[in-house]
């Protein structure tokens, strides 16, 4: 598993949880049946680990050991991106060489809250770039305290600075024009702006020209058929889809990884909602809401058959999803 992926980042690639058992250990098989979802809904690829998986909460070895069971599992079907930001610069090469070694398609980096001119942000991504030479970066672009929430114009210079930066996951607001800005102003090396942000804003990024989305995965079937009808030119049905999803995004915005748990709990694909990092979590009338939405858009997910399919391993009637 040592030679990197080489097909492009596009499309639909959704971060993944850290699924944790009640001691707050994480639960590895449970993460092995959320890749079987991701695959089974046809997604273009997945990203791991990210803001959504909890990042900040796990250690460098979690990181690693997590890491490598994903690429494992999904057995070269999609091309994984692996999140490797650290606030320390010499783990985040560590982390990058790792990812590289087995056989990430691009590395996730945040640009660092603490680098506060561009010169320093050049410095770090050529650094970077050196250690992993021949692996694409995305530099992602989330705010603070997180992230540096660069202006359009210093991700330009950075990107002029380090080709290596093949793509750009933009996250600070407004991220619509903001992607307009940078793909104006980028080197013919960067190869496509993608959005995150739970996928919130998806409709304008693609209008704009983004190549892709890393949602979190809670609604991964709905964003794969958003994603299927831009390609296909239905711009109402694109619409149609996100205006669907949205009072379920919208809670997702304020309750992040506790919505997103609570979600893949009710449908059966983890068996406990445990989260590490601070955040509110949904209470009694919070929860009904989101049942009451997940009723409404019913007819848009997978089956419960198909995702108790997702408890076996590959092999046992598991063909992953279509495209």
């Amino acid at each position: 598993m040592s030679s990197n992926d080489t097909r492009p980042i596009a499309g639909v690639f959704p971060v993944l949880p850290t699924p944790f058992a009640a001691d707050k250990q994480s639960d590895r098989a449970a993460l092995q049946v959320l890749v079987r979802y991701l695959l089974r809904c046809g997604v273009d690829g997945m990203t791991f680990p990210g803001v959504a998986s909890e990042v900040s909460e796990l250690t460098e070895d979690e990181r690693l050991s997590l890491t490598q069971l994903v690429l494992l599992e999904v057995a070269g079907r999609v091309p994984v991106v692996v999140g490797v930001s650290s606030n320390k610069p010499a783990v985040t090469i560590a982390l990058a060489k790792a990812a590289a070694d087995i056989g990430a398609a691009a590395v996730m980096v945040a640009a660092p809250a603490a680098f506060t001119t561009a010169a320093a942000q050049v410095s770090h991504f050529t650094a970077l770039a050196a250690a992993v030479p021949g692996l694409p970066i995305m530099l992602q672009n989330v705010p603070p305290p997180v992230g540096a929430g660069l202006a359009p114009e210093v991700v330009a210079e950075i990107l002029h600075a380090v080709p290596a930066i093949r793509y750009v996951k933009e996250e600070t607001l407004p991220s619509g024009q903001r992607l307009s800005v940078i793909r104006q102003l980028a080197p013919g090396s960067l190869v496509g702006v993608l959005g995150g942000a739970g996928g919130r804003y998806i409709t304008d990024e693609l209008r704009r020209g983004a190549i892709g989305t890393m949602p979190a995965i809670e609604l991964a079937e709905v964003h794969v058929a958003l994603f299927k009808a831009h390609r296909a030119g239905e711009a109402a049905r694109a619409r149609q889809l996100f205006t669907r999803m949205l009072p379920i995004l919208n809670i997702q915005a304020v309750f992040r990884w506790a919505l997103t748990k609570y979600v893949l709990h009710r449908r059966g694909l983890i068996s406990d909602t445990s989260q590490r990092i601070a955040g509110p979590r949904l209470d009694v009338l919070d929860q009904q809401d989101v049942e009451a939405f997940l009723v409404d858009i019913h007819d848009l997910l997978l089956p419960q058959a198909a995702l108790d399919q997702c408890h076996s391993a590959p092999g046992s009637g598991f063909e992953g999803g279509e495209r």
